[in-house]
């Protein structure tokens, strides 16, 4: 994959995805078959592990809560590397988004994803005056 912005998008779909076997073929084109996912204290290596991982995050935050994820604003590559930001929010309030996070991904030489780092940001929600509240610096 040499459109990095393409690769965010379909990176961000996965999540969306429900059909377990699209997921699967997703998750294929994405990632290298030993690639990894990690957030806070939580990895997944390997096919099998981001299978369970993508599912478990689309039962939770799109099945069962009805969020969607979109990638927010531009992604940027740097050599063998992506960044970019993401968001969840409720179809039905499009402009509230509910959580942000950044991808940092690190591509293998057939621009899969070897190495991916997301990072979970404080929303303007949580924010008190510009400073993260004190209970979400907490989670």
């Amino acid at each position: 994959m040499q459109d990095f912005a393409r690769l965010a998008d379909l990176y961000v779909s996965v999540w969306n995805e429900p059909d377990p076997q699209r997921r699967r073929a997703i998750i294929a084109q994405l990632w290298t078959p030993e690639g990894e996912h990690h957030v806070r204290t939580r990895k997944a290596i390997g096919y099998a592990e981001l299978e369970v991982r993508v599912r478990d995050s689309h039962l939770k935050n799109v099945a069962e809560r009805g969020y969607l994820f979109r990638r927010s604003g531009e992604a940027q590559a740097l050599r063998d590397s992506i960044m970019f930001l993401w968001e969840m929010f409720h179809p039905g309030r499009p402009q509230a988004v509910e959580a942000l996070g950044a991808q940092f991904l690190l591509l293998a030489p057939d621009g899969r994803i070897a190495v991916d780092y997301q990072f979970i940001l404080p929303t303007p929600a949580t924010m008190t005056s510009g400073v993260m509240d004190s209970q979400q610096a907490a989670r």
